[in-house]
């Protein structure tokens, strides 16, 4: 297979990784974007710089979702034009999303001089009162933040959180128990009446609100860990045992479950799950932050995920959600710098390695990657998330030798488990990107037994069959039957022209060609097999049009000079594909 049918299945295998981690235990391997590194102003580039000037490089950075950077603008232009109060707002924002809280109150007071309205200057504005145990002032700016559902929510349970402060627990369940809204209300308020009554002393009346909260969802992370801890001092181990192994049940492995599980089994009894009012406010904000960031709502997500983390830096789960939040929108350079927040002593920092890891290759510190992968392996050989990223590195990277063997040691670790598809699948790849045909057309059937029909190994295994002119039919078959899975694939639609192509049919080539163009019009490898296809038909001037857009396209430097020669000379006569070698045993067959 040639390199540049490598460069189109790579991109087409990534919609596959992250189905790895369903079949396997452990969290999800988000897929980092392909900005590299976030940038940050110097002095130097903000020397200078008109109001107008800062104002649209803060606007940029905005659009690029650099907080920090849009943060430093908007301070310069402000600074130019200090009664600008749409400046004054946007540097508020901005502040708020680079989670430099200090600064935004600041920004926020100044708001609120002009504008008592501001829900999220009162939100900020109260969330430090908060912090600073000024909890009048925190209830009655906090009270002043609700707009909606989720706003009302979090301002209760921060609201509640402030009259514990202030030593009014009765107030504060009050407070939370009046709260009428969706149906998903009810687990978020019994878990921090919970927490309330639990800091409170009054643990009957906790354990009757974490007992209800777990039998609304008992598997949700935070309801077990905080009735287990809860049972362990109050029940005995036996009772906080059940609710850990049955957690794990339902999701394997989970650091924060397999560190209680170990603890209470060997009799210790367990903390609560936070210890003050601020961290009890923290747990609030992080819970529907982590929330939002999964159903799409990044920016709000974003507020509270910062302001949690002002209350409590070293909250893991937090850093973890931010950090999640920044790949979801494609800025792996800001995810690293979350994951390097995470505690070492934390039970998570080794998921944070793992992500990290994937961010760092995103931003081409690749080998820093590999080497905090292999550290992570060295101290759990049997740790197959950290094992399947080490290989996804290497396969992306071309280390294809090196990730055929990363992948071997997946599936051996996997042995107790139910097998999977996509690990055979990728070590298939990386041994017939190393030459080693045999074993990887034996991986790829292994994963189509695992998971018949799935579309990337039909087109993968067909494909390959095409290219080398062996089990013709079948291969193409697979790839139709891929297609009709995946209509709107343009790499894989590009795989049945290709293979029109190399069976010598090049009226369906092109058909099927310019449909993947439709598809993926910004990939160079789709433009010069189109490109290809049309001076087999005549069309010689449309050719070169391709591959000319081919070259622009950017492609794989090993491609750039096969793609000169056609602009130069054009194609040879083809006396070497399938279609050729078919047509000589057809003749031979006849003589």
């Amino acid at each position: 297979m040639s390199p540049v049918r490598f460069n189109r299945v790579a991109i087409a295998t990534a919609a596959v990784a992250s189905l790895v981690i369903g079949a396997l235990a452990g969290p999800a391997l988000a897929q980092p974007g392909v900005d590299k590194v976030a940038t940050y102003p110097t002095s130097h580039d903000l020397q200078g710089l008109t109001a107008a000037g800062s104002y649209l490089a803060a606007r940029r950075a905005s659009v690029e979702r650099d907080a920090a950077a849009a943060a430093a603008f908007y301070r310069t232009a402000l600074r130019l034009d200090p009664k600008n109060n749409e400046l004054l707002d946007r540097a508020f924002i901005s502040s708020v999303a680079d989670g430099d809280i200090d600064d935004a109150v600041k920004y926020a007071e100044r708001i609120l001089a002009v504008d008592k309205t501001n829900r999220v200057a009162r939100l900020v504005v109260g969330v430090r009162a908060l912090k600073q145990k000024n909890y009048a002032t925190a209830q009655q700016n906090i009270n002043q933040s609700v707009r909606g559902p989720i706003t009302d929510l979090v301002a209760t349970l921060l609201s509640s959180w402030a009259m514990y402060g202030a030593g009014n627990t009765t107030a504060a369940i009050a407070n939370i128990d009046k709260l009428a809204g969706p149906e998903w209300y009810p687990i978020f308020k019994d878990l921090h009446a919970g927490m309330i009554y639990e800091l409170a002393g009054r643990q009957k009346d906790a354990g009757i609100r974490f007992e209800r909260a777990y039998k609304l969802d008992d598997s949700a992370l935070r309801v077990a860990d905080a009735y287990g801890r809860w049972l362990s001092r109050n029940k005995g181990d036996a009772a906080a045992t059940a609710v850990f192994e049955n957690f794990d049940k339902k999701l394997a492995r989970h650091p924060l479950v397999v560190d209680a599980l170990r603890e209470t089994r060997a009799g210790k009894k367990l903390a609560p799950l936070v210890d003050s009012a601020q961290a009890g406010a923290a747990e609030a904000l992080y819970g529907i932050g982590a929330s939002l960031t999964r159903r799409g709502g990044e920016d709000l997500a974003l507020v509270y995920l910062q302001l949690a983390l002002y209350l409590r830096p070293h909250h893991a789960l937090a850093l973890l959600s931010l950090g999640d939040l920044y790949e979801s929108v494609k800025k792996p350079q800001m995810a690293v710098n979350v994951y390097e927040r995470v505690p070492a002593n934390s039970p998570l920092k080794r998921n944070a390695q793992i992500q990290l890891a994937t961010d760092l290759d995103a931003i081409d510190r690749s080998e820093e990657a590999l080497k905090i992968l292999r550290t992570v392996i060295s101290e759990d050989p049997k740790d197959i998330e950290a094992i399947v990223a080490l290989g996804n590195i290497e396969r992306a990277r071309k280390k294809f030798e090196e990730c055929a063997g990363t992948y071997s040691n997946a599936i051996e670790a996997n042995e107790d488990q139910k097998p999977n598809w996509v690990l055979y699948y990728f070590r298939g790849i990386c041994e017939e990107r190393s030459k080693q045909w045999p074993k990887a057309e034996a991986d790829l059937k292994k994963a189509l037994s695992l998971q018949p029909e799935q579309a990337h190994v039909l087109n993968y295994l067909g494909y390959s069959w095409v290219d080398q002119g062996i089990n013709l039919d079948e291969g193409m078959a697979m790839i139709r039957r891929a297609v009709e899975q995946r209509p709107d694939d343009g790499f894989i639609v590009d795989s049945l022209g290709w293979a029109y192509f190399r069976i010598g049919d090049y009226d369906n080539a092109v058909k099927n060609l310019e449909r993947a163009i439709e598809l993926k019009p910004e990939d160079p490898t789709i433009n010069d097999h189109l490109g290809d296809a049309y001076w087999r038909v005549g069309r010689t001037l449309e050719a070169r049009f391709q591959w000319q857009h081919a070259k622009d396209l950017k492609p794989e430097p090993e491609e750039l000079p096969k793609i000169e020669a056609k602009l130069r000379d054009g194609l040879p006569e083809d006396t070497s594909s399938a279609a050729a070698a078919e047509r000589k045993k057809d003749a031979d067959k006849g003589g």
